[in-house]
């Protein structure tokens, strides 16, 4: 976007609305100033909206129910803070019962108190750091039990998450202090992370990280990349195709990716995947592989790549040639229709 356009759109809390927010989402001024003011108020870059958008888009959710939050996390690798968007406990929960097999969830239990005082630096609402020292009584751990139908069965899924491990710092990974929402509801924190990490353990393909796991955390302590980074490359959709997203479709997705999240290994096997599958035409398989060979942002980012080609190329149905490089195995037939099986029920990342 060029800084002419950027100055002509109307500011609301000093975020711009950018042209793709009006022309790919079809919002309003009225909307962006809702996003920015009411979903939103901590975003500091319109950049981190629009990925909610990107994401809401891809799942069929209304962003206006807040089904995600932006989390500010330090990144070792670029030397600053990035913002980043997670999943909220709901939206893991929503995801995890429109599987069908999802067959409920039981009250917390909980472990013990402990009262602990912590002391270091937090930072302000200035972003200044202070001093401070704060006594909390809190939980030691929580248990929860999620139930998932398994071969006709209801079957039960526990894991135990200690607050210690879980809460959120004020100051980062360097800092103890709790953050202001972990001293205020301490329970109800844990419990937020104790009910996504059953849900992890109930449907491990389809649930990952919560936001309120994530909120205070570095990206140094994502262990499996499943983070949608905002300091990044946008890739446009089809003007054309602006209110698609209000009409459900999930077609011409935008995707926003840090490509410097992304690894170079990985970069070259998705470039190599999209070289064989465009000669191929094996399109279906390759989705298909993809959504078994990546996961988080690199399955984010190998997608993206497919469907800048693949709208552009034909389709077909053809099984991609086995390469020892790619380790790609041949797909029968029979593989091929499972393939579009999966397809027809959806595969967003």
């Amino acid at each position: 976007m060029s800084q002419n356009n950027r100055n002509n759109l109307p500011k609301t809390r000093d975020l711009p609305m950018p042209v793709t927010a009006q022309q790919s989402y079809g919002l309003s001024e009225q909307s962006w100033k809702v996003l920015t003011e009411v979903t939103f108020p901590t975003a500091k870059t319109p950049e981190a909206i629009l990925m909610a958008l990107d994401y809401c888009k891809a799942r069929k959710l209304d962003i206006f129910k807040k089904p995600v939050h932006i989390v500010p996390m330090w990144s070792a690798a670029l030397g600053r803070n990035v913002e980043t968007v997670w999943p909220s406990i709901m939206e893991i929960q929503t995801t995890a019962s429109r599987t069908g097999v999802w067959a409920g969830m039981d009250r917390p239990v909980w472990g013990p108190d402990v009262t602990k005082t912590f002391t270091g630096r937090y930072k302000d609402d200035n972003d200044q750091w202070q001093e401070s020292s704060v006594t909390v009584t809190f939980p030691e751990w929580v248990a929860v039990t999620v139930y998932r139908i398994v071969g006709g069965k209801r079957c039960a899924f526990t894991e135990e998450v200690y607050w210690l491990e879980a809460y959120s710092t004020a100051g980062g990974k360097n800092s103890q202090v709790p953050t202001a929402m972990w001293i205020k509801r301490p329970k109800g924190q844990l419990a937020k992370c104790g009910k996504a990490a059953s849900l992890r353990a109930a449907f491990p393909e389809e649930c990952g990280y919560a936001a309120e796991e994530m909120d205070g955390k570095t990206l140094d302590d994502v262990v499996d990349g499943s983070v949608i980074d905002g300091e990044a490359t946008h890739w446009e959709t089809d003007v054309g195709q602006a209110g698609d997203w209000f009409s459900g479709s999930s077609e011409q997705t935008p995707h926003v990716i840090d490509l410097s999240q992304i690894h170079p290994k990985v970069q070259k096997a998705v470039a190599e995947l999209v070289r064989r599958t465009a000669a191929a035409g094996a399109w279906k398989a390759a989705y298909d592989y993809a959504h078994q060979k990546f996961k988080g942002i690199d399955l984010t980012f190998a997608l993206a790549e497919l469907d800048k080609v693949s709208q552009v190329e034909p389709k077909a149905t053809q099984a991609l040639e086995p390469t020892d490089s790619m380790g790609i195995p041949p797909l029968s037939a029979k593989d091929m229709a499972m393939n579009q099986a999966r397809q027809t029920l959806g595969h967003a990342a």
